[in-house]
């Protein structure tokens, strides 16, 4: 679990759902104080690192470091309107947890 701040307040916090072999889930609680239609979630492929954000089914943002050539450069692709800041703190959370994993296996 992640907390995320914003001017001092906690604003949103991560927590991964599920992990496998090839797959990974996380949960943003937004304004942390239990669902509301403003949570995400953010399901991917650990060894393309490739993932997307999703609001209620809906595309928020796509992450991908595949098109890249050098290590951890990501392309970050948030829909308009969207809060592009909080989309790039969740990716820092899930590239933090993508390295810990390759590192414990």
């Amino acid at each position: 679990t992640y907390e995320i701040y914003r001017r001092g307040q906690l604003h949103a916090v991560v927590k991964q759902h599920l992990w496998t072999l090839f797959k990974y889930r996380f949960g943003v609680d937004v304004g942390a104080d239990g669902p509301t239609p403003d949570d995400l979630e953010i399901e991917g492929d650990f060894w393309a690192h490739e993932y997307a954000f999703t609001r209620g089914g809906r595309p928020v943002a796509q992450v991908s470091e595949r098109w890249f050539s050098w290590a951890d450069t990501y392309g970050v692709e948030v829909a308009d309107g969207e809060d592009d800041v909080l989309v790039l703190a969740c990716t820092v959370v899930v590239d933090l947890c993508s390295q810990k994993h390759r590192q414990s296996h």
